[in-house]
């Protein structure tokens, strides 16, 4: 049933932190409610690779996710949807900053229809500030949190990540902050609440203490290719095979088992190699060692010789790796879903494990519009009204 169970969301928001929020409180039990545009659609469904046109993105994001078509721009729409937040724990939108408001279905409106109503507000840079009506998405933030700026080779340029990491950072902490929220609800006598969560923060503080370190000392991080200023060896190192790993030391017993394992244990003795920040300094010399070692061999056999060693390593995978890691398999980090149109799909599990109150998938992503009539039934909305509401577009 999931410790959501009983709440219900209205997921008004697209590609791809609000969504993905969505989807963290609906594998957890809560009754989530898709809302996506009459005709065009959720942008959800363009993303990502098809196969036979059908999304597979689409599976995932909008799993647990009854989906209803429905235009919020149009009074008709913002009519249902008003009468929605009456029934509603939690609305997740993503609309520019005062498109809600224009439409008549801005917090003020709703808390006053719904005063326990918890308003997540996904946006590039917030509510407020001189960059808050701007366009925002999770490349900018990537680009303005410092990520870009540290990552790549010293002698290259910024490098965005080949993913959306700005928009599912923001989306887990979305998820946080809706947990949050219904736990003060329920303490505070039932008030809901509005959050407004920009995509630049959660990001900016995964990169870490960068502006604290440059207000100190006025020093500015740089990029350092796969190394750590932190302590090495750490990078990424080629097997007589072909394939990648990738190693770390941040521990210091670990960095000792490393160099007695590639044969050079005699380094252990020199003063700076006991702390991380000063093998770093050595990363070259380091790098020549281990890499040599891992480059004589293959990439099993130097997977078995860290592990059996007590050391850190892991093998660089590709999708296909991932899918046939016994690990993954074993611990369910991937299974299949029964699904209408591929008959199953791989997707990624609940992405954490509860005893008491598990999460689960109950159904993937399902078409435009699929549960507009149940929805709006519930609603009291007859066949007569919901066929007139569809002749003006308001739903599908």
């Amino acid at each position: 049933m999931g410790p959501l169970h009983g709440v219900r969301v209205l997921d008004a928001s697209t590609i791809l932190a609000g969504p993905l929020a969505c989807q963290l409180l609906g594998d957890f039990g809560a009754d989530v409610i898709k809302i996506e545009h009459p005709t065009a659609g959720d942008g959800m469904r363009g993303h990502g690779p098809s196969k036979d046109g059908v999304p597979i993105w689409w599976k995932e994001i909008s799993r647990n996710k009854r989906t209803l078509g429905l235009s919020l721009s149009k009074e008709d729409g913002a009519d249902i949807f008003r009468a929605l937040a009456a029934q509603a724990d939690v609305i997740v939108e993503n609309f520019r900053p005062g498109t809600l408001e224009r439409w008549g279905v801005g917090p003020d409106v709703l808390h006053a229809i719904n005063p326990g109503l918890i308003i997540v507000r996904v946006t590039g840079f917030g509510q407020t500030g001189p960059y808050a009506s701007r366009a925002g998405f999770g490349t900018l933030a990537e680009a303005m949190s410092g990520f870009a700026h540290l990552t790549g080779q010293p002698e290259g340029p910024p490098t965005l990540p080949a993913f959306g990491l700005a928009d599912s950072i923001a989306g887990i902490a979305a998820s946080s902050a809706v947990s949050m929220a219904l736990y003060a609800r329920e303490k505070n006598g039932g008030t809901g609440q509005v959050i407004d969560l920009n995509l630049l923060n959660p990001i900016m503080t995964a990169v870490g203490p960068g502006p604290s370190v440059f207000q100190q000392t006025g020093v500015i991080g740089e990029r350092h290719g796969n190394r750590s200023t932190n302590n090495a060896p750490r990078n990424t190192y080629r097997t007589s095979d072909d394939h990648w790993v990738a190693i770390s030391t941040s521990a210091q017993a670990i960095a000792e088992r490393v160099m007695h394992l590639v044969g050079h244990p005699e380094v252990i003795a020199e003063p700076w190699f006991a702390a991380g920040h000063s093998r770093a300094e050595h990363a070259d010399e380091l790098d020549e060692m281990v890499g040599s070692w891992i480059g004589a061999r293959t990439r099993d056999e130097v997977v078995d010789a860290f592990a059996d060693a007590g050391a850190a390593i892991a093998p660089i995978y590709t999708a296909k790796d991932i899918v046939e890691d016994p690990h993954v398999r074993e611990t369910e980090l991937l299974v299949e879903v029964p699904d209408d149109d591929f008959g199953s799909v791989l997707q990624h599990n609940v992405m954490w494990g509860m005893s008491e109150t598990p999460g689960a998938i109950r159904f993937t992503g399902r078409d435009r519009g699929h549960d507009t009539d149940e929805v709006l039934e519930a609603l009291g909305l007859d066949r007569e009204t919901r066929d007139l509401l569809r002749s003006r577009g308001a739903i599908s």
